[in-house]
């Protein structure tokens, strides 16, 4: 199970960064698809607006100069700048077209002939292709023309641009309606920064934010001559690739994650019950064991006793079998005792048990308790002794279950004392509460066994030594009638020092 849940969670993990990488790489091709648009789009704008006034010029002078085309199509600069200058990397575009303007050179006639070559076939196919609502005029024009045409074309009207920098070719606002233009149709919602850069210096036309080293930035030649070379480069970042990335799969990844998240939480609750069954079972087998134990005895010594009785010998002794009959009647309250704390405990869990409560004198209850375990104490050679230090003794509780609490945390001391018991009874006032102490100085127990002292079974493992009989029960009903009254119970330990159990009850008036 835990290997399958590791491989589902690893199948996962690799479906995810491999839908990831997919999305990155069709991000890609679209965003080159847009430059590609974008590109088409600025060269086809140029040429249109060039075209034409081009044809008209050479329509209406019969011999015009490369001065007179200069002027007509604005190609001019500032002669003031006549040097050449970088600034923060940026290109002088003025500056660097001087010298190639002053040698603005154009076979004027050579050009007349190519615009005016099968003009009449490219009107009529202009017109035939006009049906077509959808196509813009320069779309039209240029499905008339043929291959040669449009390249003609291409190489005239380059040549003339080549010569007009490149901030009045492009418009920064067209680059921006290029790109958004491109962004919606293709439903792709990220924000976008761009530039023009000259070989390897940025020109004027660039937004304000952009970074050249972005991680998703896209470049694509602009103006791209008849040998495919082309001097600028238009380059774009694509400021929210990585969360339009993920946000294609978010939907998918979040419920792959939350399912995934069930399993793992669903088997961990399975093993976790898993674990607790196995330690429960184990518990219950040791408590049957002990349980066992604690009847066998009386039983074996009953049975003994009867023996005993009925033997002739014995018959005729009233002393011997008045003994005996003390004895089954003793070992009979003993296994009494045992089956009375295991309904206890039922009882209280089912919170069948009624306790009826009344005022009591807890410093009578602890001397009660006292003389209960006082002839084992001292046939251990051990102590008992009371510093009863509360002026307040008074409590509201049930007389018989409060003398079994203190019964059974003495009788803990006096189990887990490997020498002669050495017990000490403290009693004080804390504000309207009376504080119970019962010290002894045994084996203590480990910080693991403090922690679960009061659970129900749970007995602290002493190696492979049985000397301490019980069933795990004892202390489990100690914190049920403390609980019931309303008090608190804890322990402080330490081990091979002792353990000291403090009981808190509240006091009335």
């Amino acid at each position: 199970m835990s290997l399958s849940l590791i491989g589902i969670i690893f199948v996962q993990g690799y479906w995810i960064n491999n839908t990831v990488e997919n999305n990155e790489e069709q991000f890609s091709f679209n965003a080159k698809q847009i430059l590609i648009s974008v590109s088409n789009g600025i060269q086809y704008r140029e040429f249109e607006e060039m075209f034409f006034p081009l044809r008209e010029i050479l329509d209406s002078i019969e011999e015009p100069d490369n001065k007179t085309i200069r002027q007509l199509l604005n190609i001019s600069i500032d002669n003031t700048t006549r040097s050449f200058a970088y600034a923060n990397d940026i290109l002088e575009e003025d500056s660097k077209l001087f010298s190639s303007f002053i040698n603005f050179n154009i076979d004027t006639v050579k050009l007349k002939n190519i615009l005016n070559r099968n003009v009449d076939n490219t009107i009529e196919e202009t017109k035939s292709s006009s049906k077509l609502g959808t196509k813009s005029k320069l779309e039209r024009r240029i499905e008339g023309l043929t291959d040669l045409q449009r390249k003609d074309y291409e190489i005239v009207i380059g040549e003339i641009a080549s010569f007009i920098p490149i901030h009045r070719r492009v418009r920064k606002k067209e680059i921006e309606y290029f790109l958004k233009k491109e962004l919606e149709e293709r439903d792709i919602k990220v924000g976008f920064e761009y530039a023009i850069y000259s070989k390897t210096l940025s020109t004027k036309v660039r937004s304000d934010d952009f970074n050249l080293d972005h991680p998703a930035t896209y470049a694509i030649p602009l103006f791209v001559d008849d040998q495919g070379a082309s001097e600028y480069q238009l380059l774009v970042n694509f400021t929210g690739k990585k969360q339009y990335v993920l946000s294609t799969i978010k939907g998918m990844a979040i419920l792959s994650i939350i399912f995934t998240l069930i399993i793992v939480v669903a088997y961990s609750s399975a093993l976790s019950q898993l674990m607790q069954q196995r330690q429960i079972s184990q518990i219950k087998t040791d408590f049957i064991n002990n349980m066992t134990h604690e009847l066998k005895t009386p039983i074996a010594t009953i049975n003994l006793a009867l023996d005993s009785i009925k033997n002739p010998k014995i018959e005729g002794d009233k002393e011997k079998v008045q003994r005996y009959m003390n004895m089954i009647r003793e070992e009979n309250k003993r296994m009494h005792a045992q089956v009375e704390n295991v309904l206890r405990i039922s009882q209280l869990e089912k919170n069948e048990l009624n306790i009826k409560k009344e005022r009591q004198e807890l410093h009578d209850i602890i001397e009660d308790a006292v003389t209960h375990v006082s002839l084992i104490v001292e046939n251990r050679y051990g102590y008992v002794k009371t510093h009863l230090g509360a002026l307040k003794t008074t409590i509201l509780a049930n007389d018989s279950h409060m003398t079994n609490v203190v019964v059974n945390v003495l009788d803990n001391a006096i189990k887990y004392s490997e020498e002669e018991p050495k017990i000490d009874i403290y009693t004080e006032n804390v504000k309207n509460s009376i504080v119970l102490k019962i010290r002894d100085q045994g084996i203590g127990m480990s910080k693991v066994a403090q922690k679960k002292i009061f659970e129900k079974f749970f007995r602290e493992h002493t190696g492979d030594l049985h000397n301490v009989k019980g069933h795990g029960l004892g202390l489990t009903y100690v914190k049920r009638i403390i609980d019931d009254h309303h008090g608190q119970i804890w322990v402080e330990t330490e081990r091979g020092k002792g353990s000291t159990f403090i009981i808190k009850l509240p006091l009335i008036s």
